[in-house]
């Protein structure tokens, strides 16, 4: 008996994918919960570990030009992992949209937010909370939103600043603030929203969050990062990705 149990752990050995590795990788602070959910299916289907840093996409962008050892970068927007190629931190021809990002306002407290978001203007907050808008492209569009709608000079008092996406909605679910534009991949689950009331910010009223995920300078002889990004790409994850309240390319 104990010759068959070794032959079937050699034969096991064989059928795990071989040079299996870890991939350190920068991820954007909005994309916390799918990617949790992400690694975990990478490895079973790969081998390979994923080892994520989150935070705002400005943040980690400085890390990486500093020497940060990351080998991918999933970021929040476009423009920055396209500057990690022009300065040669990324490598050329690996960046490509990985998910399409949709801002929400929402408050834990339900009935709070109406479906248009007319709460807005009107008196019944105190604090209003948004990311660093220098930091994460999800505070961007916060601020372009509330120009958009002629509010932001207005509200402009009432602004709690986080340095991500991921404070600004922990002001709001601790109740530091009342309503707060944040990711709607943080408040969705199974296309509802999980808890209080929210408003969908339409798509006309900020610029596109287009995040694009790039191979890093350090991980480009690196099976495992190249991996991550080929994962990224296959019906599987975009299935995920889409269940978390992202558009990706191609529907």
């Amino acid at each position: 008996m104990s010759r068959w149990l070794v032959l079937l752990s050699v034969c096991l050995s064989f059928a795990r994918p071989a040079a299996a590795g870890e991939v350190q990788a920068a991820v954007a602070a909005n994309f916390t919960a799918p990617m949790q959910k992400l690694a975990p299916l990478f490895e079973q289907q790969t081998g390979h570990r994923v080892v994520a840093s989150y935070g705002s996409t400005g943040k980690l962008a400085a890390q990486i030009q500093n020497g940060a050892p990351f080998e991918v970068f999933l970021a929040a927007d476009d423009e920055t992992p396209a500057k990690l190629e022009r300065n040669g931190a990324a490598v050329n021809g690996t960046r490509f949209t990985y998910a399409i990002g949709r801002l929400v306002l929402w408050s834990r407290e339900p009935g709070r937010v109406d479906g248009n978001g007319e709460v807005l203007r009107g008196d019944s907050f105190d604090r209003l909370a948004i990311a660093d808008p220098r930091l994460a492209p999800y505070g961007a569009a916060a601020v372009q939103t509330l120009r958009a709608l002629g509010l932001h000079e207005r509200l402009q008092p009432r602004l709690v600043t986080g340095e991500n996406i991921t404070q600004a909605h922990q002001f709001v679910a601790t109740g530091n603030a009342q309503l707060g534009f944040v990711a709607l991949s943080q408040v969705q689950v199974d296309g509802r929203i999980a808890e209080g009331s929210a408003w969908v910010v339409p798509a006309r009223l900020h610029e596109s969050i287009v995040q694009h995920a790039v191979l890093l300078a350090i991980g480009q002889d690196k099976p495992a990062a190249r991996a991550l990004l080929e994962f990224l790409r296959s019906e599987p994850a975009r299935a995920l990705i889409r269940k978390h309240g992202y558009d990706v390319p191609g529907g």
